[in-house]
């Protein structure tokens, strides 16, 4: 059946509206009455919904080339802004519970993925594998991750919207429960005998982390990154059509992703680095909004109702993450904090890893930063290697 002509259907028009809606949204979250809702329910989520709703209504479509577009320019480009910020001394400084906690919460997402595979595909379609990947790459880092983990294995746009929808549901339910915990910290913490002096400790160091790199922005500033981002991009992409595909996972596109994340790291130990103070990731993370709504385009909520175990598999296989951060927290005697926060920063990634973090308290949310986007870089990886094992699951050598 042939799908209605939608309202809105140029390029420019649907450039704009891709654009508009996470513009509207950050709007009322940040100068309405609705702030404090918002501070509950990111905008992510939203911003994942709002052009699902808008292609559901006939305002948009749901396949146009320019989304085509947008995925193969926007995403490296925002790829390696994002990555630039990266500062793995101040990771490392954090502390050894820290550390392991985060790593620890991405090995519960890379071992829970297949595992939640093998018990729930035979009520899934054959090709879910893929989607799982593209959800793995989301659960390790974030929405960039999605998409370039997503787009690597080719996953189906309509794959890809079923997905987005398991994310929301499970994942920040998950939120919404860490956000609980954090109330009760202190409580929790004496339960099982944390030292929480810590994290105090930790406050001081991280309060000026932001302070440091501040500063006004210039139209230089935004000429050079983004002429760094598209010919890094570009780069990554000529290399990548000259190296080997590798086990069904790595083609050109991938390796195009693996390479612009590590030159994203490799101008983290650089002078480069200070550009972060001029807006690095604010301008990558606009350009990930344009990427969250290409693929909210292509989310069919009608899709759960024909796979209503979908949910349960993300289900199992967040609780499986959940299992291996609890046993490592008590193992260690590491305070709730880290816990949380190293699972929001993979799960939930640099969008809502600060809000947990400050809900413990406001001077930490810039841990939730820090691990966020180490979280972009790991991503990449992580989701990559966790689609070779859900591969194997599935069956596909």
């Amino acid at each position: 059946m042939e799908e209605p002509t939608a309202l809105i259907t140029d390029p420019y028009g649907l450039l704009a509206v891709l654009v508009l809606i996470p513009a509207a949204l950050f709007y009322l979250a940040e100068n309405t009455p609705l702030k404090a809702f918002f501070q509950k329910v990111p905008v992510l989520v939203f911003a994942y919904i709002v052009p699902s709703l808008f292609a559901a209504a006939g305002i948009i479509p749901s396949d146009a080339p320019i989304y085509g577009d947008i995925m193969r320019f926007v995403l490296p480009a925002s790829l390696l802004l994002l990555t630039l910020s990266i500062d793995l001394k101040g990771i490392y400084n954090l502390g050894p519970k820290a550390l392991l906690l985060f790593f620890s919460a991405t090995a519960g997402i890379i071992i829970g993925g297949p595992i939640a595979l093998l018990l729930f595909q035979s009520y899934l379609p054959d090709d879910i594998w893929q989607g799982f990947a593209a959800l793995a790459g989301s659960w390790t880092g974030g929405g960039v991750n999605f998409v370039a983990v997503g787009v690597a294995v080719g996953a189906t746009e309509s794959m890809l919207g079923m997905m987005v929808i398991v994310d929301v549901v499970v994942a920040y339910t998950w939120t919404g429960l860490l956000m609980f915990f954090a109330s009760r910290y202190k409580r929790i913490d004496a339960r099982h005998g944390a030292d929480n002096s810590m994290v105090e400790n930790l406050r001081i160091k991280v309060e000026s982390f932001q302070k440091e790199t501040a500063r006004v922005s210039t139209t230089s500033d935004f000429m050079v990154l983004i002429g760094v981002a598209f010919g890094a991009a570009w780069l990554a992409r000529q290399i990548g059509m000259w190296l080997p595909p590798i086990g069904g996972i790595f083609d050109s596109f991938a390796w195009m992703i693996v390479l612009v994340t590590g030159f994203g790291v490799i101008l983290s130990f650089t002078p480069f680095r200070k550009y972060e103070g001029a807006g690095a990731s604010k301008l990558g993370t606009l350009m990930l909004y344009m990427l969250i709504g290409v693929i909210g385009v292509k989310a069919d909520f009608t899709l759960i109702a024909e796979y209503p175990m979908l949910i349960a598999a993300g289900a199992t296989w967040l609780l499986i993450h959940i299992f291996v951060i609890y046993l490592i927290m008590r193992f260690t005697k590491a305070p709730l904090f880290f816990m949380a926060v190293g699972s929001q920063a993979n799960v939930g990634g640099v969008a809502s890893a600060p809000i947990v973090a400050s809900a413990f308290h406001p001077a930490l949310a810039t841990v939730g930063v820090l691990l966020g986007v180490a979280g972009y870089v790991v991503g990449t990886y992580a989701g990559l290697f966790t689609a070779y094992l859900l591969r194997l699951v599935a069956g596909g050598g």
